[in-house]
């Protein structure tokens, strides 16, 4: 059938060829039976072979009215982005005045493909010049795809207005302006500035945000100019705080503007009319004299209008106080029960004091009962956040609030739940944002923002650009956001332009790409229109960036999937993805790498892959990847076949063991080399991995692994005494060197549970009930005065100085001390646990030692510790041995006699 229809085409390009028909002889139906074959080509499946025929014909016959539309048609049903042949069809019927055909065609495309630009503008311009109403729908999709496009969304907005519909006016004057200030149309900024100035005037977050966009576009003259509209709104309703925050914006971009200095005195005469030293604080600030520095007189004006009767002052050794009188230059100063009232000067005041509004959280601390102020802040986590970051010129991180918080108001444990409860809030509630110089501190907005504006806030002040992936992909998945806001095509836009401008290919690159496939993949309206591939830019990666570090650099959130991204990529659209795979599994350590490899039908790669990272465990890069197949693909056919017998992978976790501490004695890699020595030792010794293999293969196996891991100086004694106890049970002829003795000898702390907890409440009684007692005796012998003559505080020092290096002891050799596992006791040998009977030479004197450790030790009793000189020297002994050493300038001859196993 669909060699059928390919004839078919092939005849009637022929049939045009030769009939030469003229542009006036097509007709709406000539189209329609075209569709017919588009359609009948996609379901007998052969839309490729048409096109390639209708191309082939349009290389000779470039103007083809039939080759065109078919080819273009084809085109899109593929989805495909090459519109090329149906932009060259639409324009030749355009210039041949055949607006029908033109609407017909448009209709079509769109159609197929609704968010295509070019259609959709074609038809709006035909729409309008027929004065169809259907224009308008057709204006606010094309607005809605095309974010460079202004005039049209000023038309809607004007719409809008005339048919009373401020929120869909508000909208579209607000996408006008930020194109224009794209397409750097001042004049146009200015009149949609000016509208939306007598629309939404209270929306200040907005206009901050437009004259930060105009200024950096512009100039910041010119955002200035603007902000007079806004100034005046505020200062006719007299909310003076924002009329005082413009006026300072207008200054800080001209100090000298004498407009803007004599409307900021004005303004504070509004705001602090009712304050008995106004007049007097203008004057002594100079702040309406041209010759200070305007911001030099505003501060000082600002402190000295917070010094007035009722007002709450910070000093920073008597803590809050209020202002009880104010006298001329003399302040007097009611700092509480343990201060005081305080007498002082308004120029000492202005050096010394720090103003407080009634409502800063170190006044309501001091004013408030702790029980009452720790119920509102437990109950209202809303009003605490708002309440401590205005505290702090509205500008706090979470280590300021914590400060604030524990342990004056809640205590370590209860923050953890306030705190968690407390991030939630500041990042839903639409009346918080972040600092836009400082995206770690939250500010507390006059107004609440919508969703949108908040993210893109944060996406402003955060400079770096991982994060910022974050936040857009974020914005993305929110229910509150829209993909077509001009504040999303801000941010969308970064990342393009990031593709459009790069001399090499890094990690930063590919996450760019990455973020723009996966948001055009479910926005194709949104095709930026790169020309590269995926497969261009990983090609084009040099050293010293490579495959594997752009995937370590990737970083993922549970907003973002950079990683996920870049391996599908790899798969789906590198053609030796099996190859590139392979190199990164020793990074990524997933299953779904091993098993698209598998499946795939590259078992032997993986085979290969596990046998080079067993034989180069030497390589950093491999070590992770052997503990990966050692645990988890045991069962795997793949693996059983490999080249890696079970006692080659137990042998080489061991010298990764060996070379991961002594990496760590060498300062190399400390962290990660910590981790993996923590997650072999769990392999290997928490179900007794090594000790059951060792013991079921044979003594030969079992000495030699053993020794393997005696010879690991580092590691933890008691896991060394423990296996090599267990070999020695079994096979008690095995002969471990001595000097393989003396290297295992733990260098730790080998201790009992009983003095373990007797430690620990020791230390606990320091740190909870002497160091307390101690600092309240300090206290109160400071408070009789003359330090030097004063014994009781001598001797409370003292004490404090004891009881630090005690509690510093404790607190190391706890950290050091590992506790004995009784059910590890082997009587083979003399080892911690063990009492031991000694018959000395010649004179045949027998005495009984129990060997355990420093914190046990009890000579009196016959108790010894394993560390002492005696406990060394006996150390690995067996029943019937002879020994002869030296303690000190003694030379002893033993025997031992027996070896039992101590009660604990």
């Amino acid at each position: 059938m669909s060699e059928a229809l390919l004839k078919s085409v092939k005849d009637m390009l022929n049939e045009e060829k030769w009939t030469r028909a003229a542009i006036s002889n097509y007709s709406k139906n000539n189209f329609q039976e075209f569709s017919t074959i588009v359609e009948n080509a996609k379901n007998e499946n052969c839309i490729d072979e048409i096109k390639a025929v209708c191309d082939e014909y349009l290389t000779h016959t470039k103007n083809s009215i039939i080759g065109l539309y078919l080819s273009g048609m084809l085109s899109l049903k593929k989805k495909a982005l090459d519109d090329s042949n149906l932009v060259t069809l639409v324009n030749i019927f355009l210039d041949n005045h055949r607006i029908p055909i033109v609407v017909y065609l448009c209709e079509s495309i769109l159609a197929e493909d609704e968010n295509n630009k070019f259609a959709l503008r074609t038809l709006c311009n035909c729409y309008k010049d027929e004065n169809n109403e259907k224009v308008w729908e057709l204006y606010k999709n094309l607005v809605k795809i095309d974010h460079d496009e202004a005039d049209i969304a000023k038309l809607l907005a004007e719409k809008y207005e005339q048919e009373g519909n401020l929120q869909d006016a508000v909208d579209n004057y607000k996408k006008a302006i930020h194109r224009y200030i794209n397409r750097k149309m001042l004049n146009q900024v200015k009149a949609v500035w000016t509208k939306l100035v007598s629309l939404i005037p209270e929306e200040i977050d907005f206009f901050y945000l437009v004259q930060r966009k105009i200024a950096k576009t512009f100039s910041e003259d010119k955002s200035t100019l603007l902000m007079h509209e806004l100034y005046n709104y505020y200062y006719d309703n007299q909310k003076w705080d924002i009329a005082i925050d413009i006026l300072k914006l207008i200054l800080s971009c001209d100090e000298k503007d004498s407009w803007a200095r004599k409307e900021i005195v004005e303004c504070y005469k509004g705001k602090y009319a009712k304050h008995s030293q106004l007049e007097e604080y203008i004057r002594v600030s100079n702040i309406n004299q041209g010759w200070r520095n305007v911001f030099e007189a505003i501060a000082d004006f600002e402190k000295h209008i917070s010094f007035d009767v009722k007002n709450f002052v910070f000093h920073r050794s008597w803590g809050v106080g209020k202002i009880v009188k104010v006298d001329g230059d003399q302040l007097t100063i009611n700092f509480g029960k343990k201060y005081g009232v305080r007498d002082m000067s308004l120029k000492m005041a202005i050096d010394a004091l720090q103003p407080l509004k009634k409502d800063h959280i170190w006044v309501l601390k001091a004013t408030t009962k702790k029980e009452d102020l720790a119920k509102k802040v437990k109950d209202d986590k809303t009003w605490t956040l708002k309440t401590i970051i205005k505290s702090f010129d509205n500008s706090c991180d979470i280590k300021r609030i914590k400060a604030e918080l524990v342990p004056a108001i809640l205590s370590a444990g209860e923050w953890t739940s306030w705190s968690n409860s407390a991030r939630k809030i500041l990042d839903s509630d639409p009346t918080f944002g972040v600092d836009p110089n400082d995206n770690s501190k939250y500010v507390v907005r006059d107004r609440p923002i919508t969703q949108e504006e908040k993210l893109a806030n944060e996406f402003k002040a955060q400079k770096n650009f991982f994060p910022r992936v974050d936040i857009l992909m974020k914005f993305v998945d929110s229910d509150e956001t829209d993909t077509n806001s001009e504040l999303f095509a801000e941010m969308f836009g970064y990342f393009v332009g990031y593709l459009r401008s790069f001399s090499s290919v890094d990690e930063e690159i590919i996450a760019a790409f990455l973020v723009v496939r996966r948001i055009v993949m479910a926005n194709p309206q949104l095709n930026p229109g790169i020309t590269y591939s995926f497969a261009d830019l990983f090609n084009a990666i040099e050293e010293p960036v490579s495959e594997r570090k752009i995937y370590e650099e990737l970083k993922d959130t549970k907003n973002t999937y950079l990683r996920k991204d870049y391996l599908t990529c790899i798969r789906e659209l590198l053609p030796n993805w099996d190859d590139v795979y392979v190199r990164l599994f020793p990074c990524v350590l997933e299953d779904n790498i091993l098993t698209s490899l598998v499946s795939a039908g590259h078992a032997d790669k993986v085979r290969a892959l596990a046998e080079n990272c067993f034989e180069n465990y030497r390589d950093n890069n491999n070590r992770e990847a052997v503990l990966y197949f050692f645990k988890e693909c045991q069962n795997e056919k793949w693996f059983k076949e490999s080249d890696v017998s079970y006692e080659k992978q137990l042998i080489t976790l061991i010298h990764i063991l060996d070379l991961s501490y002594r990496e760590i004695a060498n300062h190399y890699k400390t962290t990660e080399n910590r981790k993996i020595i923590n997650r072999i030792s769990v392999l290997l010794f928490k179900n007794d991995t090594l000790l059951n293999y060792a013991l079921d293969q044979g003594k030969n196996t079992a000495e030699r692994l053993f020794t393997l891991v005696d010879d690991i100086q580092e590691l933890d004694a008691a896991i060394k005494m423990n296996g090599r106890n267990k070999v020695l049970e079994k096979y008690p002829d095995i002969k471990f060197s001595e000097t393989k003795e003396k290297v295992a000898a733990p260098k730790g702390l080998i201790v009992t549970s009983k003095m373990m907890e007797i430690r620990k409440k020791r230390l606990e009684e320091i740190v909870k009930v002497e160091i307390p007692a101690n600092a309240k005796d300090i206290a109160e012998a400071s408070a009789k005065g003359d330090l030097k003559e004063n014994a009781d505080y001598s001797a409370a020092k003292e004490k404090q100085k004891q009881l630090g290096i005690e509690a510093s002891k404790l607190e190391d050799e706890i950290a050091k001390a590992t506790i004995f596992n009784p059910a590890t006791i082997t009587t083979t040998r003399v080892s911690f646990g063990t009492v031991v009977t000694l018959k000395y030479e010649p004179s045949g004197k027998q005495e009984k030692y129990t060997i355990l450790g420093p914190w046990e030790s009890d000579p009196d009793n016959d108790i010894i510790s394993y560390m002492s000189p005696l406990g060394t020297a006996l150390q690995g002994l067996t029943e019937g041995a002879k020994k002869t050493f030296k303690i000190g300038d003694n030379e002893n001859t033993i025997t031992v006699v027996s070896i039992k196993a101590a009660k604990f």
